[in-house]
């Protein structure tokens, strides 16, 4: 049986994840949601000793890519293989709000996930959407729910399935597309291109690829500065997070790797990230949520006890939202998301 990404995720780690899940079946209020596993004392200005999560919902397959939505006072998140995309308001309780997220399922044959991924909200107030079933990057917006496809094709070639994304100021979008949407994934027969690239959308609407050389690239996000882009890799045999640098175009002119997750227990691979304010990166992979100061020290985790894919701050900018498998999540930080600079 072809041991998918998902799987590695769900199943890395297990006598972490079991202790997780027996935890959820009893769970008592005296009972902590995560651990915080403090490896330096750095740690202590960004999450406040013995800090503890609020489950804010339960029951997904697979919830990824939270999005804060400060004009609307709102996160949306995704359930990728239910095709679903969901919305929390303060005080009030998860809800459906978008379905199918993608592209229906009587229009998905030769796709595993035809839903959406990865999100990111605009200046503006419009939601962008990496959606596998459309292949594309979508643009969305929540007040009316019209979707426009913004960018679906490379030098005449379809994408495999966009997977998570980040816009610059100056309008660029840093976009990843892995074949996890595709069934079969690199030996899929929809599948056009010959590599899972790390892309770039310029301001202008011209489409370059900045990396070929990555097995799996997942998880995306820009330092403060916007001088450096980091990508996660989520490959068992190689879990890295590289860090790109920049110049003032947004052209490539460093590239090295930043962190190497060998090694470390609990499940889980490096997937989606957040950058706090002064450029430490939220970054999920084995055990939770790491977090890893700019020059890529680990300085601790947050143990969910799951596969976690995702991570972004909302509300004031410093509370953390945790996408762990089959839960959403919500830790009050000392650090304040980079959005709120």
């Amino acid at each position: 049986m072809m041991k998918t990404r998902r799987f590695l995720l769900a199943s890395g780690g297990a006598s972490l994840f079991m202790a997780g899940c027996q935890r959820s079946a009893s769970e008592t209020a005296s009972e902590s949601v995560v651990q915080i596993e403090r490896l330096h004392p750095r740690l202590d200005r960004l999450i406040m000793p013995g800090s503890d999560a609020q489950v804010l919902g339960t029951g997904y397959q697979w919830a990824e890519g939270p999005a804060w939505d400060r004009q609307r006072g709102c996160l949306y998140f995704t359930d990728v293989p239910a095709n679903r995309a969901y919305r929390w308001r303060p005080g009030e309780a998860v809800e459906v709000w978008l379905d199918p997220s993608g592209i229906p399922a009587s229009e998905a044959a030769g796709f595993r996930e035809p839903g959406a991924n990865g999100l990111w909200m605009r200046a503006d107030g419009s939601l962008l959407a990496c959606v596998h079933g459309s292949r594309s990057v979508e643009v969305l917006d929540p007040d009316t729910m019209s979707r426009t496809p913004l960018v679906s094709e490379f030098e005449g070639q379809r994408f495999n399935s966009p997977n998570d994304l980040v816009e610059a100021s100056d309008g660029s979008i840093y976009f990843t597309d892995p074949p996890y949407g595709l069934e079969g994934l690199d030996a899929s027969p929809l599948k056009e291109m010959s590599v899972n690239g790390v892309y770039r959308r310029r301001p202008d609407g011209q489409v370059e690829r900045l990396v070929s050389d990555m097995t799996f690239p997942n998880g995306i996000a820009l330092s403060p500065d916007e001088r450096r882009l980091y990508v996660a890799q989520s490959d068992p045999g190689a879990p890295v997070i590289r860090r790109l640098d920049l110049d003032a175009d947004g052209a490539v002119v460093g590239d090295q790797h930043l962190f190497d997750a060998i090694g470390l227990d609990g499940p889980g691979l490096p997937d989606g990230m957040a950058i706090d304010d002064q450029g430490h990166i939220f970054a999920t992979g084995p055990g939770g949520v790491l977090i890893l100061a700019p020059d890529g020290t680990l300085l601790g985790r947050i143990l969910t006890g799951r596969g976690t894919a995702n991570c972004a701050f909302g509300e004031d900018g410093q509370t953390l939202f945790m996408t762990a498998q089959d839960r959403l999540l919500r830790l009050e930080t000392q650090s304040r998301g980079v959005q709120w600079m």
